[in-house]
């Protein structure tokens, strides 16, 4: 480039004035070898994985992925931002993004772990809340609930999970069975000592609580009512996830009716659907592949004819716009669902063309979902809030610390009080009694539910429902989460037949206990 005059020229300069050559040596003047100073080395083969996710932005390996990482330290941070929330509390290199990146890189090129089965990969993932933080955070976009989904799905093979896994990672079939009972299986939930000896079995902190599950199902109510429309309007399916269907149904309801007054003609699947989000936390990835080939088979026809899949529960979204096609890149359908699943809050906001949201003239503290945050943010949420006329301070305050099932685990029960604690928390505690606190995300309502707040979050589509009802002043007085609607009643008929079926299920339980005492005696 320079020629060997110049070149030379560079030669003498540099050592008139650096004559030990210390200042950026190797450069241009007797440069290095291309091949010397290599991060991994000329002979660097790591070992081929097999993998359930196919890593396609990192060629398709494992290996490449764990090398994503630089080192530039961002995830160190302190201050703002997702990542990475169990660092922020306990301050421990090996709780960075970097620090399990660099764990996992050991386990596949070092001698002194022991591969997918390494104990010490497992501890420094441990704490890891599968936030999809560093996806957005990071500027190298290290992935680390991907790894540690397949992480966790290698190193179990073969072997039997923790309790936790068990309790949450199948929470929908839980919720399935426990839907057609819900007294019974609440009073064994919410009732002492009952529920203490349902918390040692699925290993939950004594100190949590389990929400308990709604009398009628999200489905169930839709299916009871007509078209308000007659299917008049652009065809729309409102995804019922598993906390939404089971647990918190008025949430679901309170969106579709929103859609409903935007012209929409909704849709809710019918049969037992679910995306498996929490399967990936345990890293239970062979059922989370064939939850999601049934959610493709069932919703094929709509997928490939452009309709709309609106979700409520943001985590639940994530799976259909990250897992997903991390999974299967070059499966059509996935993408295309992929590109037409919408959180709720963004599609209200950007496709509802020609609706007026109502107005609420109200103050709203906004806490955004992780998953929401990573996977196109919470500006459409605030936008729609603003378009309300609420006045919305939105909340810097990172992972709420619930991350699903991980917060109510025993071992992770004080890093996940301390993350909500570091600046969730205490902002709700100071917010007015007047002032809305608005989290889409079931975990994160759960999480301010309770630690003390006093105080219980709305999902934006229940803000919607309070104007809707109330108008511009909003429900008199203070807390107004009070004034929401409620969970849907079953009618007389269901009511009388679920009273019958309690009572036999009962005695059925007294006599097998009753029978088991006698064997004893």
């Amino acid at each position: 480039m320079f020629g060997p005059e110049l070149i030379e020229g560079f030669r003498e300069f540099k050592s008139i004035w650096d004559p030990d050559w210390k200042l950026n040596p190797g450069k241009v003047v007797d440069p290095y070898p291309i091949t010397s100073n290599l991060r991994l080395g000329t002979d660097y083969n790591p070992p081929q994985v097999k993998t359930h996710f196919a890593f396609p932005n990192d060629h398709g390996s494992f290996a490449h992925a764990t090398t994503r990482c630089v080192g530039i330290g961002k995830c160190r941070h302190t201050d703002s931002g997702v990542m990475c929330p169990s660092f922020m509390v306990t301050r421990e290199e090996k709780h960075t993004t970097r620090g399990r990146a660099r764990t996992l890189w050991e386990m596949l090129n070092g001698e002194e772990l022991d591969g997918f089965r390494s104990d010490e990969a497992k501890e420094a993932l441990d704490l890891c809340l599968s936030c999809k933080g560093c996806t957005n955070d990071c500027p190298v976009s290290v992935d680390m609930p991907t790894l540690k989904a397949e992480f966790l799905s290698h190193h179990y093979a073969g072997r039997l999970r923790p309790r936790p896994a068990y309790a949450f990672g199948l929470i929908d079939q839980a919720a399935r069975v426990a839907s057609k009972l819900p007294a019974v299986a609440n009073f064994f939930t919410q009732t002492p000592p009952f529920d203490r000896a349902f918390k040692f079995a699925a290993d939950v902190h004594p100190n949590r609580k389990i929400p308990p599950f709604a009398p009628v199902t999200l489905k169930a109510w839709f299916a009871s009512r007509p078209s308000p429309d007659g299917g008049g309007g652009k065809r729309v399916i409102l995804w019922a996830d598993t906390f939404t269907n089971y647990l918190e149904p008025e949430v679901g309801i309170a969106a579709i009716e929103a859609l409903e007054q935007a012209g929409f003609h909704v849709v809710v699947p019918t049969g037992h659907l679910c995306c498996g989000r929490p399967l990936y936390d345990y890293g239970m990835l062979d059922l989370a592949e064939a939850y999601l080939r049934k959610v493709l088979d069932t919703l094929r026809d709509d997928i490939r004819t452009g309709t709309p899949v609106v979700g409520v529960e943001p985590s639940c979204v994530a799976v259909f716009k990250d897992e997903l096609v991390q999974l299967w890149p070059n499966n059509e359908d996935a993408q295309r669902l992929c590109k037409q699943t919408h959180h709720f809050s963004e599609f209200m906001a950007k496709h509802a063309e020609g609706w007026e949201p109502p107005t609420l003239q109200r103050k709203a503290l906004l806490h955004g979902h992780c998953h929401h945050q990573a996977t196109g943010g919470i500006e459409p949420e605030k936008e729609l809030l603003e378009q309300m006329d609420v006045e919305v301070e939105v909340l810097d305050a990172g992972c709420c610390g619930m991350a699903g099932g991980w917060g109510y685990e025993s071992g992770h029960y004080d890093v996940s009080i301390a993350c909500g604690e570091r600046k969730l928390l205490p902002k709700v505690r100071e917010a007015a009694a007047e002032t809305l606190v608005v989290a889409d995300g079931f975990s994160c309502r759960s999480q301010i539910e309770q630690t003390g707040t006093g105080r219980r979050a709305l999902h934006a589509a229940q803000v919607l429902a309070l104007a809707r009802e109330f108008g511009p002043a909003g429900p008199p007085g203070a807390y107004p989460e009070r004034a929401a609607p409620e969970r849907p009643r079953p009618g007389p008929v269901r009511t009388a037949a679920r009273a019958a079926a309690a009572v036999g299920a009962a005695a059925a339980v007294a006599g097998a206990a009753g029978f088991t005492y006698s064997r004893l005696r």
